[in-house]
């Protein structure tokens, strides 16, 4: 407990947001009003250049040259065999060279790549690209070059058309002219350049084979994911495997991929068995997995016998978008095994079909949910799966992540620690990859995303990670082993109702990484973001709509159903984006969706409760407060308190349009204290720094534990399943209380905004209405008939689960 008090310890200021000042797009030097146009300048140019006008004004203008290298025609011939040559380009400036793809004898090679030169690392005035003659022994020959100054070459900014190639005879080393002609086109550009994806980079020159795809800045979209509800009512003429006169206890047990579920067992004399059980699954399209329904017969512990089976395509079922269509059910002849007692063709068992009974069901793609996979309380997307059900976005969300800074070495290179780290931002279901900025603790991306957004009560998570797939020797630092997986540097959230809109927030954010030796900041990532609003009259609207779509409301999932269904929709969108080209590793999908976060942790639970307990502080405050008036500490304040109680009670209409505008007063007031930066993760709050060795040795532990005497860990793996549930409600509990404080708080200035007006103008209609009217409609609302009540939440319930809590800072 004292190590959480230490408010001033200057250790924990590491932790701190911090303000920072970036020379973004917006504020550079003020020079030319339109798009650059390609012109002469050269080095002067490219070091100094007005600013322009493209969409990247939340990053730091950075400058590149390019070289794009098109084709040849009319090559001579090898001089030695006399035969067509195997060409290939080099792109040299200074120590850093570029090559391209070679061609076994090819007189006309084309080629079409891009080649970007960083302007922070020019060694030369003067580009030289070359032609070369691959040669097996590995002395390749020398063809000819184009030599180009720098102080020539025209600098071109989007939305300018791409500048248009040509044709550069070759010369020889002595600077006469030789047989043959290289297509090029060389020109000075930002990051915001078409080319700049796919170009090879001179910071990443050492990346080589396979890992150069995984140093590019990508965007990934995750696949479309509904839920399949497979309503199992009945099976006709079920017969046992075996005979015997024994009853069949049927089961039918339904999967979908990796996923299996059954329906209960039906132990009863009948060969017809009824279950009318829902089996829901999450699949992904396009679909390539099947449906396959398999009737079994109970026979002993564990141990079932297959009766018959069939496997349903999930293209053939209907794709409902409310809860109204009635879907129809259908039967299905199910395929029976059994099998023949005498030997058969080639000696082996062969499936026999005889009577096939039938299955009968009822199945669908719901398309009205939202099909979670990330944690609700860090939800970046509320839309449901069908888009014709999706309503028109309310705002735009634009990020610039600048870069990072004293980032800690994660693995070894050389001898010495090396870090070549990436960010990745998820937001809905848009995932963006910045370039792989290798060997440096200090990278910077100076990249720009922009989001739509369909609800501001979201949250976008930015993760930082360290690629260990790049091919280069020694990169993994684990002895030639095979590739490690890629290491998690740290990551943050931001929850967009925190945020102004129109304004642009350029903060460093501290990364955080919670380790078996306690607490430690990786490094720190400096953003700059911005919220737009395209509708504020739409956005304020959803502050009295439902979070999620209704469907939710009117057939909910169980607790342990959404669980279940999430770590499946999880399971499969890490498939999925691994499966990109270069693929978001399944450890980096899992960090960012928070898969581990229903685990139990002594720490967090902790956190929680203490999270719960300081709510009760405004309560023990303003008893204090109470005790001092009864006391007489401060006899102006006691005499203002009989004045007020007298008023009270004689004229008791007073008392709520005074409570009304008192909050509207404290919301006023607090107005000026408002946050000015969004919230971040609180070491403190987390209890991260006050943690226990064994307390974090329990967090890091596996699942199930990976100990000795399984007896016991069986029984203490169970504890912590139960506990982390008791955790979640808790924490659930103070996020409820946390909601409260945010209606005047001004952590959402939406919302602060709209209920202080609601305030207000409650003050007025119940200052002019009389008491006895309001109690009397109150108690009639209370009380009113179930057929006046909806089954969709009431407009306060609505805004009171948009507001924003606390857990948005819980590392």
């Amino acid at each position: 407990m004292s190590g959480h008090a230490q408010g001033g310890d200057p250790h924990h200021e590491d932790f701190q947001l911090k303000d920072t000042n970036p020379l973004l797009g917006e504020q550079w030097p003020k020079g030319a009003g339109g798009p650059a146009r390609p012109t002469g300048g050269g080095l002067a140019g490219w070091l100094g250049v007005d600013k322009s006008s493209s969409t990247y004004d939340l990053v730091e203008q950075m400058f590149f040259l390019y070289v794009r290298v098109v084709k040849a025609k009319d090559l001579p011939p090898n001089p030695i065999t006399g035969a067509a040559m195997d060409p290939y380009v080099e792109v040299r400036l200074g120590n850093y060279k570029g090559t391209t793809r070679h061609f076994d004898r090819r007189a006309n090679p084309e080629w079409d790549q891009v080649f970007a030169f960083s302007k922070s690392r020019v060694q030369s005035n003067v580009l030289e690209v070359f032609l070369k003659d691959r040669d097996m022994l590995g002395r390749d020959d020398y063809v000819g070059k184009v030599v180009f100054d720098l102080a020539e070459v025209p600098t071109r900014v989007p939305p300018d058309s791409p500048l248009a190639p040509q044709w550069y005879r070759l010369e020889e080393r002595r600077g006469g002219k030789v047989r043959g002609e290289l297509m090029l086109a060389v020109w000075i550009g930002t990051q915001a350049d078409e080319a700049f994806p796919e170009a090879w980079h001179s910071d990443a020159a050492v990346v080589r084979g396979e890992g150069i795809a995984s140093v590019r800045s990508k965007a990934y979209v995750s696949p479309k994911l509904w839920y399949l509800r497979v309503n199992v009512i009945e099976a006709q003429d079920v017969q046992p495997m075996h005979g015997g006169g024994r009853a069949p206890e049927v089961l039918v047990k339904a999967q979908v991929g990796h996923q299996i579920l059954k329906t209960t067992v039906v132990a009863a004399p009948t060969l017809n068995p009824r279950w009318n059980e829902d089996l829901v699954f999450v699949v992904a399209e396009p679909f390539e997995e099947q449906l396959v329904l398999s009737v079994e017969d109970r026979v002993g512990p564990g141990k079932d016998d297959l009766l018959g089976r069939v496997a349903l395509p999930l293209g053939i079922f209907e794709k409902r978008l409310d809860h109204r269509p009635f879907v129809q059910s259908r039967w299905f002849d199910l395929e029976r095994f059994g099998v023949v007692p005498a030997a058969v063709e080639g000696g082996e068992t062969r499936r026999e079909l005889r009577f096939a009974s039938r299955v009968h069901v009822r199945a669908c793609l719901e398309g009205a949910y939202h099909v979670m996979d990330e944690s609700t309380m860090y939800i970046s997307d509320t839309r449901p799966t069908a888009r014709q059900l999706w309503k028109p976005p309310v705002g735009v969300l634009e990020v610039g992540i600048l870069g990072a800074a004293g980032l800690q070495p994660m693995k070894t290179r050389d001898g010495r620690g090396a870090t070549d780290a990436y960010c990745v931002a998820k937001y809905g279901q848009k995932w963006v990859r910045t370039r792989t900025m290798i060997g440096t603790a200090n990278p910077t991306w100076n990249e720009q995303y922009t989001w739509e957004v369909f609800d501001p009560c979201t949250v976008i998570t930015i993760g930082v990670f360290d690629n260990c797939h790049l091919g280069t020797n020694g990169s993994n630092g684990n002895g030639g082993a095979p590739p490690a997986r890629d290491a998690r540097i740290g990551k943050i959230r931001i929850r967009l109702s925190t945020l102004e809109t129109d304004r642009v927030y350029t903060h460093a954010y501290p990364l955080i990484a919670l380790q078996k030796s306690g607490v430690k900041k990786m490094g720190e990532l400096r953003l700059a973001v911005r919220f737009t609003c395209l509708s504020l009259i739409n956005m304020l609207h959803l502050y009295t709509q439902p979070l999620l779509p209704k469907m939710h409301y009117l057939h909910p999932f169980t607790v342990t159903q959404l669980d279940a269904l999430r770590y499946q929709a999880m399971g499969i969108v890490a498939a999925r984006l691994g499966r990109a080209e270069p693929p978001l590793r399944r450890e980096v999908v899992e960090y960012m969706l928070d898969v581990e976060s229903h685990m139990w942790s002594m720490r967090r639970s902790k956190a929680n409760f203490f999270r719960a307990v300081s709510l009760f502080s405004g309560a023990a405050a303003a008893a204090r407060w109470f005790g001092d008036v009864c006391r007489w500490r401060n006899v102006a304040t006691t005499a203002l308190v009989h004045v007020l109680l007298l008023i009270l009670v004689w004229y008791p209409e007073l008392i709520l349009p005074t409570v009304f505008l008192y909050m509207f007063l404290i919301g006023l007031w607090n107005y000026r204290r408002r946050p000015r930066h969004p919230p971040h993760m609180d070491t403190k709050m987390s209890w991260a720094e006050a943690a226990h060795p064994d307390e974090l040795d329990e967090e890091f532990d596996t699942f199930p534990t990976s100990g000795q005497q399984h007896v016991v860990y069986m029984r203490y793996d169970r504890l912590r399943s139960v506990a982390g549930r008791i955790q979640t409600v808790v924490g659930d509990m103070a996020t409820q209380g946390e909601r409260l404080q945010a209606l005047l708080s001004w952590r959402d200035p939406r919302a602060t905004c709209l209920f202080v007006l609601f305030c207000l103008l409650a003050a007025v209609v119940l200052y002019v209405t009389p008491f006895k009217v309001v109690a009397l409609v109150a108690g009639l609302y209370v009380l009113r008939h179930p057929r006046f009540r909806s089954r969709m939440p009431a407009v306060p319930s609505n805004f009171f689960r948009r507001l924003p809590s606390r857990a948005d800072s819980m590392l």
